[in-house]
């Protein structure tokens, strides 16, 4: 049986370390082109256009998780291999069953909602239809596409906001039953080292509505400024605004919005790599 310390150290191992995605039903397989032909077909949720787009633009060293197989996956042997079809993991091993966030609550026999100042590091930490590991220090690991898309640190808010840390409130912690718990566990961030995560991905909440394979391909911004947004329409935010001469990939997916076709890209800006929707009236192939 795995020591919380251990999962604790891997969890927050995968967020500071690894390139991940988060793909529904993916507990740490290598985005390589058959794993993203089957997780692009096998899940609602990944059949998307947007999801498609992302899980199809991952490199085949990014690793997918979502929130309960990201704990699934290193209680089953992850091991960050990207030669083996799981990334090293074997399917229900080790005792510990297939099963969602919302049942594998339910495993943790002490599950509560409060005692939040006295939470152990390798508890998960549970809302509905989500779940994280809590690391130590008011921080926790979740798999989530939100903020960054991916395996992160986050702060428990429960317990406070950090600096430089995105906050989500959790309903019950609890310890797993497949768990064994130090009685002295070291957390691997201490409060005077903590420093800021930077963001390194920007992500468009708005979903493409259509796909064309001849769409797809290599586009340079002809505008002086062109707005990337967050979903397609000019009423919509402002992701960010890039210079004339920015090559944008498309890889055929858009949404028509009076008349006006709008790509769904990504880029890299910056050292940040963003994913949004672009005018196809400022954009040469």
């Amino acid at each position: 049986m795995m020591k919380s310390s251990e999962l604790v150290a891997k969890v927050t191992d995968i967020a500071k370390h690894y390139k991940t995605l988060y793909v529904m039903g993916c507990f740490g397989a290598p985005m390589t082109a058959a794993n993203k032909t089957r997780y692009t077909q096998n899940h609602s949720y990944n059949k998307a256009a947007a999801r498609t787009a992302m899980i199809m633009a991952a490199s085949d060293d990014t690793f997918g998780f979502d929130c309960v197989n990201l704990i699934k996956g290193v209680l089953w042997g992850w091991t960050g291999d990207k030669s083996k079809a799981y990334g090293g993991a074997k399917y229900a091993v080790n005792g510990v069953p297939d099963i969602g966030a919302d049942t594998m609550i339910t495993k943790c026999k002490d599950a509560s909602y409060s005692g939040w100042d006295k939470v152990d590091p390798g508890e998960v930490v549970w809302t509905d239809g989500h779940i994280g590991v809590y690391i130590g220090n008011g921080l926790a690991v979740e798999c989530t596409p939100r903020w960054k898309n991916c395996v992160q640190i986050t702060a428990v808010g429960n317990i406070g906001s950090k600096a430089g840390y995105n906050t989500r409130n959790w309903k019950k912690h609890g310890h797993l039953p497949y768990v064994t718990y130090d009685t002295a566990v070291t957390a691997p961030v201490q409060p005077e080292t903590v420093k800021p995560e930077p963001v390194t991905s920007v992500k468009a909440t708005g979903i493409a509505k259509s796909f064309n394979k001849s769409v797809a391909g290599k586009y340079t911004v002809t505008a002086t400024s062109l707005n990337v947004r967050d979903a397609a329409g000019v009423g919509n935010k402002v992701l960010v605004a890039i210079p004339k001469g920015t090559v944008v990939q498309n890889y055929g997916y858009y949404t028509v919005v009076d008349g006006v076709k709008w790509l769904y890209v990504q880029f890299t800006y910056k050292r940040v790599t963003y994913t949004g929707f672009c005018s196809s009236a400022y954009l040469k192939k």
